[in-house]
């Protein structure tokens, strides 16, 4: 029983002593040295090249090693019939939630004027609103959004969340569909985004949603740069319509050392790190899919590649 590990980011030197550990039978090969194509039975990737999966004629199920899985579903030769599970790690969404806290904290709060007036040495006192009167809109229904919309809503804030689908989560306000998009922008006075990339949400955020939320909102980034249309951002910044960005995902990264978003005093940029996956939480949940694979029982979170998650 053959695994290929192949990682654009990330280095195998993180994870096999964990594989190894948990599961000794598995012969973990790393890319390039794959060996006989023919002997491999399951892949770990994230950004796998485009062909790359295809060419393993024996594969049985491809892993992703974080919670997209539109790095995979890119693929234009991706091999049809084998099923695709991604990568749901409590430590992740905890992560994730962090994150978001942090940064809506922030921007709640006031951080970036204030740093501007320290910069210029303005004892200036800014009014502050209460976290109750503070309308935060997620997009996203997932494991991630619904994780991050009970911690905000236990610090007080004005929460709600926005997915493709009707869902009902006991606590948590939603809205759903093209109808409830624009009811979920307008009371969202700092938006989230932690959408799954799929063609229906590409370019999701962009001059008309802009438009939609109340004059001077401010965005949090945390799910794909692609969902971003840079140059709708950088308008809605300079017309005032948004006060802030929070951006930690690009569509190039590392994002361009010449890219206006480095420079930007209304925007904070981070390197993709909201949610790295942890190798000694996520390893025992990887191969948890594969032994279940292997006795024929269902697989946790497998992928609709129609839907795009």
């Amino acid at each position: 029983m053959a695994l290929l590990f192949r990682s654009s980011v990330d280095s195998e030197a993180r994870w096999k002593p964990h594989l190894a550990r948990l599961m000794p039978e598995l012969e973990v090969r790393i890319w390039p040295e794959i060996g006989d194509p023919a002997e491999i039975d399951y892949a770990l990737v994230w950004r796998p090249e485009p062909g790359l999966l295809a060419s393993l004629p024996n594969l049985k199920l491809i892993l992703s090693l974080g919670a997209g899985v539109d790095h995979i579903l890119i693929d234009p030769h991706l091999p049809g019939g084998v099923p695709i599970v991604r990568l749901v790690d409590p430590y992740m969404t905890d992560a994730m939630s962090e994150y978001v806290i942090l940064q809506v904290l922030r921007l709640h709060r006031q951080d970036l004027d204030y740093r501007a007036r320290q910069e210029s040495g303005i004892w200036l006192e800014l009014d502050q609103k209460n976290a109750a009167e503070r309308g935060v809109g997620i997009l996203g229904f997932g494991e991630l959004g619904q994780d991050a919309g009970r911690k905000l809503k236990g610090l007080g804030f004005d929460v709600a969340l926005w997915g493709r689908r009707p869902k009902t989560v006991e606590g948590l306000r939603g809205y759903a569909g093209t109808t409830d998009f624009s009811a979920l922008l307008g009371r969202s006075e700092i938006l989230v985004c932690l959408l799954p990339l799929t063609p229906e949400t590409e370019g999701i955020l962009n001059a008309s949603t802009f438009a939609m939320l109340p004059k001077g909102a401010a965005l949090i980034n945390a799910a794909r740069g692609a969902h971003l249309v840079d140059e709708d951002l950088l308008a809605a910044l300079a017309s005032s319509r948004l006060s802030a960005a929070v951006l930690d995902v690009f569509h190039d990264e590392p994002l361009p050392a010449g890219h206006p978003f480095w420079r930007h005093p209304r925007i904070i940029v981070t390197p993709h790190i909201a949610a790295a996956t942890h190798p000694p939480t996520a390893a025992p949940i990887i191969l948890d899919n594969i032994r279940r694979f292997e006795a024929g029982r269902p697989l946790l979170n497998q992928v609709d590649p129609a839907q795009g998650y």
